[in-house]
Order: structure tokens, then C-alpha cells, then sequence
């Protein structure tokens, strides 16, 4: 099938966005050329910048039971895997929205708006999703980003070049959801008072680390002795994943995520499951990712 995309600019950035789940297909950086956003190579992993809407991770038993019936509920939700419709645009601005529809309602029995809104301030870009319940009902959901960026930037260098790097120094408590994507209760530090971790064909090895209580404004892929960096603002959000698959990574993912994945020992029943909001009828919510694409 095909998809719409739109692209935004100015003077730092040009951004790419496809209306396939409302991800940012490209950003490259217009001094240097680099592509920041990893292409999508299918045979390793098929998205770039997914968001995850009505939940993030996985839910028990892949199942939801609301409104006195149960739906089935793939990873991350549905809003990663449907067309979103096109609002508007400026140059330097794009907004995107979601609502339910027949599509929507036989996985997920809420009528909802979900906007993404695209803006380029400088060389960073934010990225807003705001949520509208439009429901009779309250509405709970959990939210999150998944952006892949791509390394390592250039040709000239590999991928141990790079380092994830805090504002200050932390000790990441993490919390497992091994061996089945669920939590478990239970937690391991990635490190102890450090201020970077390195990039290495280890790091990854067991999957995802979902961090909690960083103290850190900002957590970014920098290149070792150099002031090229790709940086989130990860300050508002409790939880901040990074992931890529095991091996050499020929890309990272920082996910600030509102919420978590179901508890091992959970419930299906989704009014019981912890959200990241609860909006009554007519209620909104927003959240905005930025990132800094440094030179």
C-alpha cells in the first residue's frame, strides 16, 4: 500500500514524515547530508519511528477486556500500523491525526483523536502527541516513542565510535520485562555512577533496558571526539528505553515511554492495567519528544 509524505524544513533540518503510523522517516542534517533515521531495512528491523498508542510494550496474554469484551492487542498497539490523516502544514510545521473508526473500534473499543504535530525549532525537532477522548466513557492509555536513529554517521566510522551519554551522572536503574516482554517486578543497574554507555555488540544483547528515575534532562547518541550528537529531551517522561537488536547495532532507539508494559502477573481487564493518563469525556493530553540534532 501506498502512504503519503510530507517533508518540513529550515535552515538546520529537513524532515521527512509518512503517514504510515505518523512516523519521521528522515532527518538530515543540511550542513553535512547525514541521515539520522534508520531506513527501515526489513530483513532487520521494518520501522523508523514508530509511536505507541493505546499502550507501550506488551499486554497479558495479548489481550485487552474492556467494555465487557475481550480484543486482541498486538506489541505497542495499533497507531504504529495505520494510515493517519493529513490536517495541515507550513513549512516548517506538519500535523497528522488518528481517530477511531471501524478499523480502530473492533481492537479497541474507545472513540479517540490522537494528533502528531511536527515542528522544527532550530536544529531540533518536536514532535507532539496529543490526546483527545471523545468517548462517552473515561479514557485510560499508555504512550511512548520509539525513534531509531541511525549510526554510525558516516562511512569514516563504526558504531563502538558512539556512546549514549547522560547530562550527569547516574546509576540507570532498570526494570526487567525478561524473558516474555512483560514486567516482572524486579530490577538491575546498568551501571553505577557514570555519565555514558558504551556502544558495543553487548549492549543489546538481552534485548530492550527500560531506565527509571534518571535524574538526567537529556540522554544522546554522541560521536566520540567530535560535536556531532543526536539528543532527546527525555526530562518529563518516567521511563526512557534504549534498544536495537543484538549484535553490532546499525541503530539505537531512546524511547520515553509514559507508561510500561503489563505485569507478568497482570490482568487483561484495561481499566485495571496502569496508564500513563485517564481522561474523562472531553478531556485532553499532551506530550512532546524533542531531539537536538548537534553539530
Amino acid at each position: 500500500m501506498d502512504f503519503e509524505e510530507y517533508i518540513i524544513e529550515n535552515d538546520y533540518l529537513r524532515v521527512t514524515v509518512t503517514t504510515w503510523g505518523a512516523q519521521v522517516k528522515s532527518v538530515v542534517r543540511k550542513s553535512d547530508g547525514v541521515e539520522h533515521i534508520w531506513q527501515a531495512d526489513g530483513s532487520v528491523w521494518g520501522y523508523h519511528a514508530p509511536i505507541l498508542f493505546p499502550h507501550t510494550g506488551k499486554v497479558v496474554e495479548g489481550t485487552i477486556h474492556a467494555k465487557g469484551r475481550d480484543f486482541p492487542a498486538s506489541q505497542h498497539g495499533f497507531a504504529r500500523l495505520m494510515e493517519h490523516d493529513f490536517v495541515k502544514q507550513t513549512a516548517n510545521t506538519l500535523v497528522l491525526e488518528l481517530h477511531s473508526n471501524p478499523q480502530t473500534l473492533a481492537i479497541f473499543p474507545y472513540e479517540f483523536r490522537l494528533i502528531s504535530t511536527f515542528s522544527l525549532v532550530g536544529d531540533t525537532l518536536h514532535h507532539t502527541l496529543t490526546v483527545e477522548n471523545t468517548d462517552w466513557e473515561i479514557l485510560p492509555f499508555g504512550i511512548g516513542f520509539h525513534p531509531a536513529f541511525s549510526i554510525p554517521f558516516d562511512p569514516m566510522h563504526e558504531a563502538t565510535d558512539y556512546e549514549l551519554r547522560f547530562d550527569q551522572m547516574e546509576s540507570p536503574l532498570c526494570l526487567s520485562c525478561q524473558p516474555n516482554g512483560l514486567f516482572r517486578g524486579k530490577c538491575y543497574y546498568l551501571g553505577s555512577n557514570i555519565d555514558c554507555i558504551p556502544i558495543d555488540d553487548k549492549l543489546f544483547a538481552i534485548d530492550s533496558h527500560c531506565m527509571t528515575n534518571l535524574h538526567s534532562k537529556t540522554l544522546g547518541i554522541y560521536e566520540k571526539g567530535t560535536g556531532r550528537a543526536v539528543i532527546c529531551d527525555i526530562e518529563e517522561f518516567p521511563y526512557t528505553l534504549i534498544w536495537s537488536k543484538p549484535g553490532m547495532p546499525r541503530f539505537v532507539c531512546i524511547e520515553p515511554w509514559h507508561s510500561l508494559p503489563s505485569p507478568e502477573k497482570g490482568t487483561t481487564d484495561w481499566l485495571q492495567k496502569p496508564a500513563a493518563a485517564i481522561l474523562a469525556p472531553g478531556e485532553s493530553w499532551s506530550t512532546t519528544l524533542k531531539t537536538r540534532f548537534a553539530r
